[in-house]
C-alpha cells in the first residue's frame, strides 16, 4: 500500500471523526470520493466503510461520555449551536422517547438528531454495549450508503477522484483550516457578545425597581429551553412572558417601540442564551436590549418573588406595543 493511499484512508477517518465530533467537515464528500476511487481499484471499499464506522464510534463516543458525565447540559450545549435550539432539544427528546436508542441506526440520515442522540443516550443511562452495538449499525449503514453512491456514480466523480488522489498534501489544509476558522469564529463571536453586552446588563434589584415604578419594560422569559424535563413546573418573574428564543434568529418581523426596554433572562446563571438573543435583536435594529445578570437564579437569590403563571404574550403586546411573530 502506498503512502498516498495510507494518507487517503487516514483522511476519510479524520473527516468522519471531525464531523461526528461536531465540526463543520463535509465527511460525506470524503466517503463518496473514496467510494469513487474504490470503483477504479484505487481503494478497498471494505476498509473505507470500516474507517467510517470507527470515525462514527469515536466521535459519537465522546458525546456519549459527555452526556453520561454532564447529563442534559451536554445536550443543551450542542443544541445551542443549531438554528433552533429549543426545537432541536425537544425534537430529540420526543424521538428518543418514541423510538428509544435504536433510532441510532438511522439517526445519521436525520439532520438535527445525529449529533444530539449520543449525549442523550448517555444522559439517559443506556448501557455502553447497547450504544456501541447500535451506533456501529448506524455507522455501517451511513458509511455504506455514501461509499456506495460514490462507487455507483464513479464515472461522474472524476474530479472528486483526482482531488482525493492529491489529498495527502492537502490533509492539513482540508481539515485544519476549517477547524481553526470555526473555532476562531466562535471565539470572536463570544468575545464580541461579552464586549457589547458588558454595559447592557441590569441587576435584579434594578429590574425590580423599574417594574414596581411601572416603567415600560418587556421581560422576555427564555426559560423553556433550560427546563430539564417537561414535567418541571415553569416558574418565572411576575409580569414576564415566555418567548421561544428561536424567533429572534429566525424572523426579522419583530417590532419594539423606542421607549420600551427589553429585558432577557434564562433560568440559569449562564447568560449565553440571553446574550445570543440580544445580539440577534441588535442585528435587526432593536438597541434597547438588556440582559438580567444571573438570570432567574439571581432573581431568586435576591429574595424577589416568582410566579408559576406568566403573562400571555398577547396581553404584553397590547400593553406595550411589542409585536412578535404569531401575535
Amino acid at each position: 500500500m502506498s503512502t498516498s493511499l495510507q494518507v487517503t484512508y487516514s483522511g476519510v477517518f479524520l473527516a468522519v471523526l471531525a464531523h461526528q465530533a461536531g465540526l463543520p467537515i463535509p465527511s460525506v464528500v470524503f466517503l463518496m470520493a473514496a467510494g469513487a476511487l474504490s470503483a477504479h481499484g484505487a481503494m478497498n471499499p471494505a476498509i473505507i466503510v470500516c474507517l467510517g464506522i470507527l470515525g462514527c464510534l469515536a466521535g459519537d463516543g465522546i458525546w456519549f461520555w459527555l452526556g453520561r458525565k454532564w447529563g442534559s447540559k451536554a445536550i443543551r450545549l450542542l443544541c445551542r449551536f443549531t438554528p433552533d435550539p429549543q426545537r432541536s432539544y425537544k425534537n430529540a427528546q420526543d424521538k428518543f422517547s418514541q423510538y428509544g436508542l435504536p433510532l441510532l441506526c438511522v439517526a445519521k440520515f436525520l439532520p438535527g438528531l445525529d449529533a444530539v442522540l449520543p449525549p442523550l443516550g448517555g444522559a439517559q443511562g443506556v448501557s455502553v454495549i447497547a450504544f456501541l452495538f447500535l451506533d456501529t449499525i448506524g455507522g455501517f449503514l451511513w458509511s455504506s450508503a455514501y461509499v456506495g453512491l460514490g462507487y455507483v456514480f464513479s464515472n461522474q466523480l472524476e474530479s472528486a477522484i483526482r482531488w482525493v488522489q492529491h489529498f495527502g498534501m492537502a490533509l492539513g489544509i482540508a481539515v485544519g483550516v476549517p477547524v481553526a476558522l470555526f473555532a476562531g469564529w466562535r471565539g470572536l463571536t463570544l468575545a464580541r457578545m461579552v464586549r457589547q453586552l458588558r454595559f447592557r446588563r441590569i441587576s435584579p434589584p434594578m429590574l425590580a425597581r423599574k417594574m414596581k415604578s411601572n416603567s415600560r419594560v418587556a421581560v422576555f422569559d427564555l426559560l423553556n429551553f433550560e427546563l430539564e424535563t417537561e414535567c418541571e413546573i415553569q416558574e418565572g418573574i411576575p409580569g414576564a412572558f415566555t418567548v421561544d428564543p428561536s424567533i429572534f434568529w429566525n424572523s426579522p418581523q419583530i417590532v419594539v417601540p423606542d421607549d420600551v426596554k427589553i429585558i432577557l433572562y434564562s433560568s440559569s446563571g449562564d447568560d449565553t442564551l440571553s446574550a445570543r438573543a440580544a445580539m440577534c435583536l441588535k442585528r435587526i435594529g432593536i438597541e434597547n436590549v438588556w440582559v438580567l445578570e444571573g438570570g432567574l437564579k439571581a432573581w431568586r437569590e435576591h429574595g424577589f418573588p416568582v410566579s408559576q403563571s406568566l403573562d400571555v404574550p398577547e396581553a404584553v403586546a397590547e400593553r406595550l406595543g411589542v409585536k412578535l411573530p404569531g401575535l
